[in-house]
């Protein structure tokens, strides 16, 4: 590159939508006087928007950003969001949630699933969701903002629910707030630097030239500069996650309480998704085209959603998988530009969100790439793809559950290696892996073992120098602590009318 230390790095990102503006608005506001950029969408290239399900990080992206979340739930009609709950995916009939919180506490320094699993063992527990703060004012359909106090309150934590194509305009307008420049138009030719390789500009169809210095690839499943252009190579993951195909249809609420929670329920071939948004739910019916078609996915999710449907579903078309390199020469993919995996764990923005935190954390000081920067990008990137594969793989994998081909499939195919070794660990000692950088810590690993019934041989014996009367009347104490403290709090739906409420008189 030639660009001076002196001047503003030129950054072009290509592709608006959730992931696109989401970088452009980062870059901007995060590198004041340090870049440029220069957006570059079409609105003749659709996005694909459906209710969206995030995780907790997304709190910290809107916060970073200086976005008031009342005016961003607003403008998205969103919900928040306290986990997810799953149903029928260990077998017919059982459920359970995956909290974004913690169930009980150490101690001793010994986890508190250790405990839990004696006392299952000895039949004196309650389900281990009655332990989670989260876990309890979801089922309640409760909500309000974790407390910062130290006290079970504020062991949880919140996302939100919104819609998908109210979001990426909701990006748009902030990021042309603060200094983005838009283009309209599609991309016809890609100049590259003779000696370099480097990606140099993009030429539009009406022969306006963009220049710059990083390219930003948010094009979606096209990958036109990091696949196409630059050639990275998709690595396939279809053999571990056969789904890769969604029908997704909105319809409107059938009345009651708004869950602060995602629904997903597993399907013959797949499974099924609901959304409660303030104006619509959101349903789909993620599948695998091995084992149903298209038309029947459409009548399955049309017969199983709830509410009077608001449109036809309509088919998304997806590869589970990623590139090889996120980062390559001077072009970064982010997004599904980057890779792709099923929303079964609502990590499609975080993944996004990621990449861009990384980027930022990474960015080439004056337009100059150190190839260890790259590298480092790449690992981290290739890291949070990989541990989530496995966690999504899991949820399928861990089933007793024969009563199709599709579950029949992935109850008995072979996982990966890194996969194999967690689950090994967890049967032999009731450990779960630790690791201090990811997605996905140890409440969640627990969560899902547990709810689908994959319970350890062995777990931590220093339970036994305690008296299992005292253990019991301990847990007894902190179910009777976290009812009282979740019986307090306003229904979801009420806390979201104050909300809107509060907003209106501030305006």
């Amino acid at each position: 590159m030639t660009q001076l230390s002196s001047s503003p790095v030129r950054v072009v990102v290509l592709g608006g939508g959730t992931a696109g503006w989401m970088t452009a608005a980062s870059l901007a506001k995060l590198l004041p006087g340090q870049v440029t950029v220069d957006l570059i969408e079409s609105d003749d290239i659709g996005i694909i928007g459906v209710g969206e399900a995030t995780l907790p990080h997304i709190r910290g992206f809107v916060e970073r950003l200086g976005i008031d979340e009342a005016s961003f739930m607003k403008a998205t009609h969103a919900t928040y969001k306290l986990g997810i709950d799953f149903r029928d995916f260990g077998a017919i009939g059982e459920s359970y949630i995956h909290p974004f919180g913690s169930f009980g506490e150490a101690v001793q320094s010994v986890g508190f699933h250790h405990w839990w699993l004696d006392l299952h063992r000895r039949g004196a527990a309650a389900d281990l969701g009655d332990y989670s703060f989260a876990v309890r004012a979801a089922r309640e359909n409760r909500f309000q903002p974790p407390a910062h106090d130290g006290s079970l309150a504020s062991t949880y934590g919140y996302a939100y629910q919104f819609d998908a194509t109210l979001f990426g305009p909701f990006m748009r307008k902030f990021g042309l707030s603060i200094g983005v420049n838009r283009h309209e138009g599609l991309v016809t030719k890609i100049e590259r630097d003779g000696d370099s390789g480097d990606v140099a500009a993009l030429v539009l169809k009406d022969g306006r030239r963009i220049e710059g210095d990083l390219f930003i690839d948010c094009s979606g499943f096209r990958s036109l500069l990091l696949g196409q252009e630059m050639a990275e190579e998709w690595e396939d993951w279809t053999h571990w996650l056969p789904c890769d195909r969604a029908a997704a249809m909105p319809c409107q609420h059938d009345g009651g309480e708004l869950p602060p929670y995602t629904t997903a329920t597993a399907m013959p071939a797949g499974w099924r998704w609901e959304i409660p948004l303030q104006h619509r739910m959101g349903n789909g019916y993620v599948f695998s085209s091995a084992h149903l078609s298209e038309d029947q996915a459409c009548d399955a999710i049309r017969a199983a959603a709830r509410g009077t449907p608001l449109a036809d579903p309509r088919i998304l078309r997806f590869r589970p998988g990623r590139r090889r390199h996120s980062w390559a020469g001077n072009v970064v993919a982010v997004g599904l530009a980057s890779g792709f995996l099923e929303p079964l764990e609502s990590t499609s923005i975080y993944l996004a969100q990621m990449a861009i935190t990384n980027l930022i954390e990474l960015f080439p000081a004056g337009g100059r790439i150190d190839p260890r920067d790259r590298d480092e990008f790449n690992r981290l990137v290739d890291m949070e793809y990989d541990r989530i594969r496995d966690f999504l793989i899991l949820h399928y994998h861990a089933t007793r559950r024969d009563d199709s081909d599709f579950w029949n499939h992935v109850r008995t195919m072979k996982v990966p290696g890194s996969l194999a070794d967690k689950i090994e660990l967890w049967r032999s000692t009731g450990r779960v892996e630790k690791y201090g950088e990811g997605l996905f810590f140890e409440p969640s690993w627990i969560a899902v073992y547990v709810g689908q019934g994959l319970l350890p041989e062995r777990y931590d014996a220093r339970v036994a120098q305690v008296d299992p009367a005292r253990v019991g009347a301990a847990l007894d104490r902190l179910r009777q602590a976290i009812d009282g403290g979740v019986a307090a709090m306003p229904g979801h739906t009420e806390y979201l009318r104050s909300e809107a409420a509060r907003l209106a008189q501030a305006a």
